[in-house]
């Protein structure tokens, strides 16, 4: 039943997730080899836990990630969708897509994003003549003071699999495209996630809106990388 005695202080509240009101940090396991020609085989043991759970919301994302000195993969599965993935090379940011945003200092004292911060966008289809073909990416952070170096084609991988029901995606960022990538000085990562599909919505792993989690690197959580 709706309400309309609701305090302002109430609406308030309820406007801000709640994932916004705690600091994560989130273990990743080591793995080597990290990534081959079959890409990155992560078992449930690499799970991120899904804090959108906290706010109570449904999950249609499996996502995983590790970490050797060779880099950093993730793995995402996409599931309960009943239309297929809509993905154009042409147009990134309005296709089905996995985004990621890593900063290697792990800052969370600034609103903008600075030259250690790192955007870089997946989709299992969309490439090639046939747009059939998976795509990386690397992208510009919007507002951000100061941008890193572009990353080369060739320091990404990606790889997917169409399922009925959805798709599953493998990525891989080489450390030479991370600056600032030190695991034995620098264990903790800044790190957010977002799954944008046309269909069944957005799926952050930091508070999502109406928060900028897209340019705000001091919501995103941490990555502890476990010896």
């Amino acid at each position: 039943m709706l309400r309309d005695d609701w305090s302002e202080k109430e609406m308030d509240t309820r406007l801000i997730p709640e994932r916004f009101l705690f600091r994560f940090l989130l273990p990743v396991r080591r793995r080597k080899p990290l990534w081959t020609r079959q890409g990155c085989q992560l078992d449930e043991s690499y799970r991120l836990f899904p804090l959108a759970l906290l706010e109570n919301k449904p999950i249609w994302t499996d996502f995983r990630a590790a970490w050797s000195e060779e880099g950093l993969a993730f793995w995402l599965q996409v599931q309960g969708k009943k239309q297929p993935v809509w993905c154009r090379a042409a147009r990134p940011e309005d296709s089905d897509c996995l985004q990621i945003w890593i900063d290697t200092r792990d800052v969370h004292t600034v609103h903008r994003a600075g030259r250690f911060c790192y955007r870089f966008l997946f989709m299992p289809s969309g490439g090639g003549g046939r747009l059939t073909e998976p795509v990386a990416l690397w992208l510009p952070i919007d507002r951000a003071r100061e941008h890193p170096r572009p990353v080369a084609e060739q320091s990404l991988r990606v790889l997917a699999q169409e399922r009925p029901d959805g798709y599953i995606l493998q990525a891989f960022v080489a450390a030479e495209a991370l600056s600032g990538f030190d695991p034995d000085e620098q264990p903790r990562i800044g790190f957010n996630y977002a799954v944008l599909d046309r269909e069944l919505g957005e799926m952050t792993l930091s508070p999502g809106p109406p928060m900028p989690y897209a340019e705000d690197p001091s919501l995103w959580v941490s990555l502890e990388l476990l010896p």
